[in-house]
């Protein structure tokens, strides 16, 4: 099992250090620009690129005072500069900074859940293709339903993966974009020159237009596919928990040497790294509700959303990269029982094949609803314990007037029924995974 840690680089770009370092980048980069103009002295630009710098404890000190980040923290850089900082946030509003920096940390954050997504594709894959003919049974309403590989659930799982890849790419590239517009969005004091300027050395896009904010719907959608993404999570651990049931036990999260399980019962091996991936889950689906609230503000812009992306972007942003990797760990070490699924496959004494018979009548000419009344007769009698299932249908009058002994037993076969699961895995084979 290995453990990748990408965590401390998610919480760097969420520290207040890294947000103000994109605030600094943007305020130097808006000055050069006004220099092209020739709105900006050379020389002065020269002082702001050479003496620009920040303290956090400062900005925060003078923010106490101030109570507006923004205000502080170019009060702060003035401090170090001097008279020629009197050119910063010429033009500009706060938004422009915060919106533009909080965008970098969007896409940054988007670029690390990209690749934690791309090596759970490579894992699912590869533990698909391992597992592809490891039979086990298929459940439905959670009852028995017919007999699938445990490949192929993997497959399924894979897919979604590659889905909520695609869905994270476009949340970035729907968030990978930079505002300079000034008050109310229409540059009344600054040149869109300056706009496009900041916007392309940060490798972002202007935002076609602006309301003195950029609109909430690009965070919404960004909130929404880390959302769906952690319900691929939870949907997957779910599935495990499941399958680690005493009476199923068919697979099992890793247990690591000298893990308890139980403060009371020594013999429990409990799923609690699947647990906590479907908690934490919950929480990434309720910040994408905010996200929706965030997108009414009144008229042109008010702060209502502010506070309250402060603490879901970073917390859903950590949280899913949290538990992709742990959930990455699960897969990479997860332990299989085979013998335990053919085990579970015999449990019903071969009911599972009901649909090959209900299948052999009708193909015999059979009425369909009659044939599943026939098959089904016989189920029952078998579930209440009168008889086995086969020996039901051997008997059955009705069933042996259009089926002969061996094509019935020859019903019970699972080769058949799994033939065409390779159409799935020679998808997978093609599914491309970055290295």
């Amino acid at each position: 099992m290995i453990e990748r840690y990408t965590l401390p680089r998610m919480k760097e770009i969420w520290s207040d250090e890294a947000r103000m370092q994109n605030w600094l980048q943007i305020e130097v980069l808006a000055a050069e620009a006004m220099a092209e103009m020739g709105v900006v002295p050379r020389d002065d630009l020269e002082v702001i690129r050479k003496r620009a710098r920040f303290d956090v404890e400062r900005v925060r000190e003078i923010e106490q005072v101030m109570r507006h980040d923004v205000n502080a923290f170019i009060a702060n850089l003035a401090e170090y500069i001097g008279p020629e900082a009197r050119w910063l946030h010429m033009g500009m509003t706060s938004s422009d900074v915060l919106d533009t920096g909080l965008a970098l940390q969007m896409r940054d954050a988007a670029e690390i859940l990209v690749e934690d997504t791309s090596h759970l594709l490579g894992v699912l894959k590869n533990k698909a293709l391992e597992h592809r003919d490891t039979r086990m049974m298929g459940r439905t309403h959670g009852v028995h339903a017919e007999i699938i590989t445990f490949g192929a659930k993997l497959a399924v799982w894979a897919f979604e993966t590659r889905r909520n890849l695609e869905r994270l790419q476009r949340a970035q590239n729907a968030v990978s974009y930079g505002q300079i517009s000034g008050a109310v969005g229409v540059y009344a004091s600054i040149d869109p020159f300056v706009e496009k300027y900041v916007c392309d050395r940060l490798g972002l896009r202007p935002a076609e237009a602006s309301s003195q904010v950029l609109q909430r719907d690009r965070h919404a959608e960004y909130l929404s596919a880390l959302a769906i993404a952690a319900a691929s999570l939870e949907k997957f651990a779910f599935e495990i928990r499941a399958l680690q049931k005493t009476e199923v036990m068919e697979v099992e999260e890793p247990f690591k040497e000298g893990q308890t399980g139980s403060s009371a019962m020594p013999h429990k091996r409990n799923p609690i790294i699947c647990e906590r991936v479907c908690g934490l889950a919950r929480v990434i689906r309720g910040n994408a509700s905010v996200a929706f609230e965030n997108q009414a503000l009144w008229h042109e812009r008010d702060i209502s959303h502010s506070s309250a992306e402060r603490v879901i972007l970073p917390d859903s942003t950590i949280l899913l990269d949290y538990i992709t990797n742990k959930f990455c760990a699960v897969m990479e070490g997860l332990v299989v029982y085979p013998w335990k699924m053919e085990k579970n496959i015999e449990l019903t004494g071969g009911l599972v094949f009901s649909e090959k018979v209900l299948l052999a009548l009708v193909n015999r000419g059979v009425e369909r609803q009659e044939a599943y009344k026939m098959v089904q007769a016989n189920a029952m009698k078998a579930v209440r314990g009168e008889g086995d299932f086969m020996d039901n249908l051997l008997h059955d009058e009705q069933v042996s007037h259009y089926l002969l002994p061996e094509e019935i037993m020859a019903c019970f076969d699972s080769r058949e029924g799994l033939a065409r699961v390779t159409v799935i895995f020679d998808r997978l084979d093609e599914l491309k995974v970055k290295p």
